[in-house]
């Protein structure tokens, strides 16, 4: 394995945080794990399809984040896989992060974790909910897309 095989890996990801938000800004953020936990995610073992992160006395936590245990673990393994993690950042964004989130119709979405130098990060968005409309809106612009892709490589085809 070369010195930045693994780097930036994603292994797990939120795919049905753009569905259903308009991500207007990510942020970076480290998280408090155990060891068997950060073991888990390395084999993809995390699910944050249904996660959400709140703001609490100036620090951030995320809930719902499930990760399995660890097979080969031991007595130190965590007893309930979805407990509340705190996560790191730096206070001003947090400040930053509980400003916007309090405006109407903003909430923090938890979209990918990956690792990175050695450590698991957690990339949070900054999104506002879409409407039932924007999301059909979405998704027709999203197949006008395709059609036209398909369309373009018939017409290659055709040429050769």
């Amino acid at each position: 394995m070369g010195k930045n095989d693994g780097q930036n890996k994603v292994l797990a990801q939120n795919k049905k945080a753009s569905h259903d938000y308009f991500i207007e800004d990510t942020y970076e953020a480290g998280m408090v794990l155990t060891g068997t936990e950060i073991k888990s995610i390395r084999n993809g073992r995390a699910n944050i399809g249904d996660s959400f992160a709140t703001i609490r006395n100036g620090e951030i936590h995320i809930h719902n984040m499930h990760i399995s245990p660890f097979e080969q673990g031991n007595r130190y393994n965590p007893l309930d896989p979805t407990r509340t993690r705190k996560l790191l950042m730096h206070k001003v964004q947090i400040h930053k992060l509980l400003g916007l989130s309090k405006q109407d119709g903003y909430s923090i979405v938890p979209l990918k974790i990956y690792i990175r130098n050695g450590y698991a990060k957690l990339l949070l968005g900054l999104g506002k909910g879409k409407k039932q409309y924007d999301k059909r809106d979405t998704a027709a612009k999203r197949d006008a897309q395709r059609d036209i892709q398909r369309a373009l490589r018939e017409k290659q085809k055709v040429a050769r």
